[in-house]
């Protein structure tokens, strides 16, 4: 799998997010590339950044770095911060950056 941006080691850590537990990419929906975390995606492209809507939720677009294995958006926010696979944990500060990824206005997310 093809992560850009300025990565730190082979768990999909970046100069950005480096924590033990910072080990998720999201592919972005603009250009359906994985990106470590929105910084990179905004170093290394010039256009802005489309949110994946809830009818987008059944798609593969988060990867674990630690086994490799893609997760769909809903299992992702559904997956109390562990890779449903590996069990590894995820950080879960990134709740915090959803609204940049993530369409999850009360309209769109109901």
């Amino acid at each position: 799998m093809r992560i850009i941006g300025i990565l730190y080691d082979n768990q999909t850590r970046c100069i950005h997010y480096h924590s033990n537990k910072d080990i998720i990419a999201i592919k972005f929906k603009c250009c359906e590339i994985y990106y470590p975390c929105y910084f990179c995606h905004k170093e290394t492209q010039t256009h802005n950044i489309l949110k994946w809507d809830k009818n987008d939720f059944n798609k593969k677009a988060i990867l674990c770095g630690v086994c490799k294995n893609e997760l769909t958006i809903y299992d992702y926010l559904n997956s109390n911060f562990r890779c449903p696979y590996c069990h590894s944990q995820f950080n879960e500060n990134c709740k915090l950056h959803y609204h940049l990824y993530f369409d999850l206005s009360r309209k769109n997310f109901l």
